[in-house]
């Protein structure tokens, strides 16, 4: 019974990195299913499929009507136009440039972004040590994620528009969980909700982007494959509907650098499962992770 109050008084922390480890494991999924579906495609389809069944959720529980203002509601549907739709896009546009390790590197920079917008929009303080907390775990998982970067095999200028995207893409997701915090915290919104809301707005901007680009939907019809569809429909409950669901329970209950900052040490979850799957762990890799985890410890640490 003495660890209920801990566990309550860390459920934002701890919800951060449940989302992490989720994010982990689909990334090495989706990993083989993005061949075979176009990513920003991919990202409209995992966001419906998370949609429908936030609503039978929410059918189920009885909690179709809550009383939620307009305003939460606009940050919510901005902060899903940004970090969703926006960021996920310039994110995958980065990929396709700079490669996934120089990318996640880019990515790294959404914590201290996200504090820092946190602290002058919303105010919100955080001690020396959860600052130093956040640039352990930064740290340590751009060192991990840097190793071995191959150079890119594309020409300046498009290593230029790389970087440019995957900068606006840390800003884009520091800027939804900004948003989010300020649409959830000292409110009732239940995290679901706000998870909805958000996933909405995203894939309604996803289809924007679609139909300006004039993506063929014709890659849909590789759904009609049983396994693949499967695999889609499955991932995108744990990736997009829990992990989604756990980073807005994060931001609600926990400031948004700090979530920021546990939300992203996905890449050091990869590392067990790479080992598990037989790849070969590097000294450095572990060191980082070492790293990161006292960054972690002092984030638990903050009060």
């Amino acid at each position: 019974m003495a660890s209920i109050p801990w566990l309550q008084d860390f459920r934002g922390e701890l919800a951060a990195l449940a989302a992490a480890f989720i994010w982990a494991i689909a990334s090495v999924v989706y990993t083989g299913v993005g061949r075979q579906i176009a990513p920003v495609m991919l990202n409209l389809v995992k966001g419906l499929v998370a949609i429908a069944l936030m609503l039978l959720t929410l059918l189920l529980t009885g909690n179709l009507m809550p009383a939620i203002g307009v305003y939460p509601v606009g940050l919510l549907a901005l902060s899903g136009a940004i970090g969703i739709g926006l960021g996920d896009t310039v994110y995958f546009k980065a990929l396709n440039t700079l490669g996934p390790r120089r990318t996640l590197v880019l990515e790294s920079l959404a914590p201290p972004l996200a504090a820092i917008l946190a602290g002058v929009w919303l105010q919100e303080q955080l001690t020396s040590g959860a600052w130093l907390g956040i640039l352990l775990t930064v740290a340590g998982v751009t060192w991990v994620v840097a190793e071995r970067a191959p150079e890119s095999p594309h020409p300046y200028p498009q290593v230029m528009r790389g970087l440019m995207y995957g900068l606006l893409a840390a800003l884009a997701q520091a800027s939804g969980a900004v948003l989010s915090r300020a649409a959830l915290a000292g409110t009732t919104i239940d995290p679901l909700w706000s998870s909805l809301i958000r996933l909405v707005a995203g894939c309604l901007a996803l289809l924007i982007w679609v139909a300006m680009r004039s993506h063929s939907w014709r890659q849909l019809q590789r759904l009609a494959d049983r396994r693949l569809l499967m695999t889609v429909a499955g991932t995108a409950f744990a990736s997009t509907y829990l992990a989604i669901w756990l980073q807005q329970t994060s931001l609600k209950y926990a400031p948004a650098g700090i979530a920021q900052s546990l939300s992203a040490t996905s890449p050091l979850f990869v590392i067990p499962i790479a080992a598990a799957m037989g790849d070969k762990i590097s000294l450095r890799s572990i060191l980082g992770v070492c790293v990161a985890l006292i960054g972690v410890w002092l984030l638990f640490t903050r009060s």
